[in-house]
């Protein structure tokens, strides 16, 4: 079950891929500002337990390409690039794993081709129907109180040239501040004129954490340090552009099984997911079969509590496509 590499043509561009074990796809989608690593200690669990794990570089990010235009960076594309995927591998269906702007992609997958989507298992970010108004409306009302990077982002330029500066300094900061150790919402304390994201950041503590080694930020930032952030960003400045184009999903639910976890202190499921978010998650998936709290995590709870949700992830995966008997038996 040794950790591969390659690349994958499709949907026009070149995408990285890294992969662990055979059997059934299990498929899984970053966000924010994360490659394909941010799984790695899944991969390995997912693997053990008798699933192909496989996760993409999406695009912009790693060694995936990266489009110059803002355009390319809507769900509508990359879920074509996943599908380009599927069909790479031979499979009809998937198990899509998602967390931040990898969750709202599994979202709208579900929602554009749910005959390819095996099931979902969505990490912090609550499905939430399409708003009336345009996302950077919304921001640049919130952002004339206090700094919201959300509106920040979406002017090219500054952002792409602050955080490019020391990506590994600037992946701590945001890392912490999003984590279980501090409260992602003391942002909001900044006034908007003149603020960077970096001026709202706390200041991170030494590593290795509890949850992260130096190792693994030094392979995390390697690939930014190549990059730089102008890929990620472009996510931000494409979401009115996803609003445009799920006009005809406006009142459409989410059909596959569905699984939710998060952390009791993520700060998009108190600040960024509404007044009631798990009511408006029930509410629009029908087929919600369970929804689990972690307690101790915030953002990143893969990392944060790796075990747990490895153990929760696994167990979903055997209720959605169980593994024969004489192979789970040869793996354990």
């Amino acid at each position: 079950m040794e950790l591969t590499h390659r690349f994958v043509a499709t949907n026009g561009i070149r995408m990285h891929v890294a992969e662990q074990g055979d059997g059934s796809p299990v498929i899984f989608c970053h966000g924010f500002p994360h490659t394909w690593f941010i799984w790695h200690r899944q991969l390995a669990a997912v693997a053990g337990a008798g699933y192909r794990a496989i996760a993409p570089d999406l695009r912009g990010y790693g060694r995936t390409e990266a489009p110059a235009e803002q355009e390319a960076y809507t769900n509508q594309a990359v879920i074509g690039d996943l599908l380009g995927l599927l069909d790479d591998i031979g499979a009809e269906q998937a198990v899509f794993v998602g967390l931040d702007f990898g969750a709202a992609l599994v979202w709208e997958l579900a929602l554009r081709a749910p005959e390819r989507v095996r099931g979902i298992i969505v990490l912090n970010n609550p499905f939430a129907p399409r708003p009336p108004r345009a996302p950077s409306q919304l921001w640049a009302k919130a952002a004339q109180r206090h700094f919201l990077h959300l509106d920040y982002f979406q002017k090219p330029g500054p952002a792409d040239a602050e955080l490019g500066a020391d990506p590994r300094a600037f992946l701590a900061r945001v890392y912490f501040s999003l984590s279980a150790d501090y409260h992602y919402l003391d942002t909001w304390r900044f006034p908007p004129e003149g603020t960077g994201y970096l001026d709202v950041l706390p200041e991170a503590p030494p590593l290795p954490w509890n949850w992260l080694s130096d190792d693994e930020l030094d392979v995390l930032a390697g690939d930014f340090e190549q990059t730089g952030f102008t890929g990620g960003l472009n996510w931000y400045r494409a979401l009115d552009r996803n609003w445009e184009l799920t006009a005809d999903f406006a009142d459409a639910t989410v059909t596959p099984p569905t699984y939710f976890l998060y952390g009791d202190r993520d700060p998009d499921m108190e600040g960024f997911s509404g007044r009631d978010p798990l009511a408006t998650l029930r509410a629009n998936v029908p087929n919600l079969r369970r929804v689990t709290k972690i307690d101790g995590a915030g953002h990143l709870v893969q990392l944060e509590r790796s075990t747990e949700v490895n153990d929760l992830i696994t167990a979903h995966l055997r209720e959605l496509v169980p593994v024969p008997v004489a192979e789970s038996t040869i793996r354990s």
